[in-house]
């Protein structure tokens, strides 16, 4: 792939060779200007809260910028903490652009989606199109537990609301995480568009060479704006040329804090030019999962029993910076509608208007009035 720093090559080395000593071979070699292993990259997983909040499965049908949705979705807490419907209904503005969402695929059928999915990729199979998330299932669609009580179906932090039809997930640890992170996106920004770009199977691991492939294929067809939510905690040198390459081209790239609960730099968010995310709750507090620092997280958006859609025409409550990420993503998406060439810097500067935590949640948790505010005053 063209990556406008030369030509990207993924070379297949049989296991009897020794993969460190052929990456010094490659190296050595004349125009080859760096060699990295291809290493395997998991979406984070998070413990469900301790306590699932009462209220989440409000099913009532409400009317969501021409789809039928959830109450419990449309007017959740986290919008209210971040301020999101004053701001929108201020500032007139509900989202344009392209975000390409780099994750484990989308339901696109969803009734909350319909309409908003555009053509992505799946760099699993080498398949243009809209990467669905069922690919990768090998069960067969069951029933489960009825009722309207949030059940605990997996370890990938979802709580599912509806269990209509749901499948037996043990082995599928991030099964619906692309569609829960989309439905994140589209609640904040109704009217922007969503890329999928399938990077990540539903067991949560994914390669780096994928993501590589994702991230220049979304800035080279129209992404804006780039949701990674995953992390590494090893540096790659591709990793960064590949953002530095989107940044030229004028996306704005958002990336989870990870769920260590500690002090450490992952990647790509501690990136200089990526905005990292960090995780609070409904009280501004940093969730207990939720890594932090100054050097890894530019600010905190909420976290914790997120509402948003999921495979099969249901809803889930989430935990982890997974979902704390396309709050963001979804507030850049907002800053489009003031000024369509908003840049990486500007849009970094804009959401840096935060309402202040202290250090270690960078410049605070997210306030949507306070970025759509301080764009409009930077024109």
């Amino acid at each position: 792939m063209d990556g406008g720093l030369g030509q990207l090559f993924l070379v297949n080395v049989p296991t009897s060779i020794d993969p460190n000593a052929f990456l010094q071979l490659l190296q050595s070699q004349f125009g080859v200007s760096n060699v990295e292993l291809d290493t395997v990259i998991t979406v984070p997983t998070t413990p469900i809260g301790r306590v699932i909040p009462s209220g989440l499965s409000d099913s009532r049908q409400v009317n969501y910028f021409g789809r039928t949705v959830w109450n419990g979705y449309a007017n959740q807490p986290a919008s209210q903490v971040i301020g999101l419907n004053s701001a929108r209904t201020t500032f007139n503005v509900f989202g344009s652009g392209i975000v390409g969402v780099i994750d484990t695929g989308i339901d696109a059928n969803h009734p909350a989606l319909q309409g908003v999915v555009v053509q992505g990729y799946d760099f699993i199979r080498n398949t243009p199109g809209i990467p669905s998330e069922s690919s990768d299932l090998t069960q067969p669609v069951s029933p489960a537990v009825s009722g309207s009580a949030p059940a605990r179906v997996n370890d990938s932090t979802a709580a599912v609301l509806d269990q209509q039809s749901v499948i037996v997930l043990s082995q599928y640890a991030a099964f619906g995480h692309g569609t829960r992170v989309s439905g994140v996106i589209h609640l904040v920004a109704p009217n922007a568009l969503i890329m999928p770009l399938k990077t990540f199977r539903t067991d949560g691991t994914g390669h780096l060479s994928d993501i590589l492939r994702a991230i220049y294929y979304g800035a080279q067809n129209g992404a804006k704006i780039l949701n990674m939510s995953f992390s590494t905690p090893n540096y790659s040198k591709e990793l960064g040329r590949a953002l530095n390459t989107a940044t030229a081209n004028g996306v704005i790239s958002v990336a989870s804090a990870g769920n260590d609960g500690q002090q450490v730099l992952v990647y790509p968010a501690a990136l200089g030019n990526v905005m990292g995310i960090a995780s609070t709750d409904y009280l501004d507090q940093r969730s207990w999962f939720s890594n932090y620092g100054s050097s890894l997280v530019w600010v905190a958006a909420p976290g914790e029993a997120i509402i948003s859609t999921y495979p099969f025409n249901t809803y889930a409550a989430s935990w982890g910076t997974s979902f704390s990420t396309p709050f963001v993503s979804g507030v850049a998406a907002l800053l489009l509608d003031i000024r369509p060439d908003c840049s990486q810097k500007q849009a970094a500067s804009a959401i840096s208007n935060a309402r202040q935590l202290g250090p270690e949640l960078g410049y605070g948790r997210l306030d949507v009035y306070g970025a759509v505010l301080s764009l409009i005053n930077s024109r």
